[in-house]
């Protein structure tokens, strides 16, 4: 027969409020810029010193903070590394960012999608196509130009650093014989201006284009990077040009980034940077 747990005891409940509390310590810690004396980790916590010394005490003995016996103060220990990195590990940046695309959408208005880096460049695998949207004829799978698309353009800046594009020369070769062939004069002509558009899109923060990869179509794609500093993927805005809102100060490029930023964030990103 199965049992109605019992309420929680006043004890209980105090025991929880108290790891709530502990918690602030290794809160402090975790964004202070170098070790604390007890004094200053307890004020920033909230708390006074004689408390915030039975907390660090357990901490210890649990490897959560370690103290230097120099100079007394105190830093995050070795189980906060390992608990992190275990989180790093089980983080899946598509799954997260399928998360959140729903609430981008509904603040933007327009179709998203998420692009990463496969074999042949980056590539569609996952698209939410807005209710309000123009058609626009791309599938999952498919694989974006480097200069003439958004999502190109922002993996182009930010695959590799400035000025190193070894990973990608073979195929900005290729599409640079083609624009030569088509007489195409919205795209870079020569690696150089891809140089030059790659250190313009990494000032902008984003890949940016206006009826350049289809007609009457405007992009917008921003890089969210992992815990070592990686472009994990690419979050693609995209719609009409005649309500679509390139300007890297408005308000759908503002979203994007924000969005982007805070998912970079939690993936580990900030951490590293």
């Amino acid at each position: 027969m199965d049992e109605t747990p019992s309420p929680l005891t006043d004890k209980e409940r105090a025991g929880i409020q108290s790891v709530e509390v502990g918690f602030a310590l290794l809160d402090v810690l975790a964004h202070a810029p170098a070790p604390l004396m007890l004094r200053d980790l307890a004020a920033s916590a909230k708390m006074s010193a004689a408390k915030a010394h039975r907390y660090l005490v357990s901490f210890q003995r649990l490897g959560l903070v370690v103290q230097d016996t120099a100079n007394t103060r105190y830093e995050l220990g070795p189980a906060t590394l390992r608990l992190g990195l275990s989180t790093l590990s089980r983080l899946d940046a598509v799954k997260m960012a399928r998360e959140r695309l729903p609430a981008l959408m509904e603040e933007v208005g327009h179709t998203l999608a998420l692009a990463v880096w496969g074999n042949r460049g980056p590539t569609i695998v996952h698209w939410q196509e807005s209710p309000l949207a123009v058609s626009v004829n791309l599938r999952l799978g498919d694989v974006m130009p480097l200069l003439s698309s958004a999502t190109g353009r922002c993996f182009t800046a930010f695959l590799a650093p400035v000025g190193q594009l070894d990973k990608l020369t073979p195929l900005l070769k290729d599409e640079l014989a083609l624009a030569h062939k088509l007489g195409r004069t919205d795209v870079p002509a020569s690696l150089a201006d891809v140089h030059s558009l790659q250190t313009e899109t990494r000032q902008q923060g984003l890949g940016r284009v206006k009826n350049v990869l289809l007609p009457g179509i405007s992009g917008l794609c921003a890089p969210v990077f992992d815990a070592d500093q990686h472009l994990a993927l690419g979050v693609v805005a995209l719609g009409s040009s005649a309500s679509f809102d390139t300007a890297l100060d408005g308000p759908l490029a503002q979203a994007l980034l924000r969005m982007t930023r805070q998912l970079s964030q939690d993936l580990g990103h900030s951490l590293c940077a």
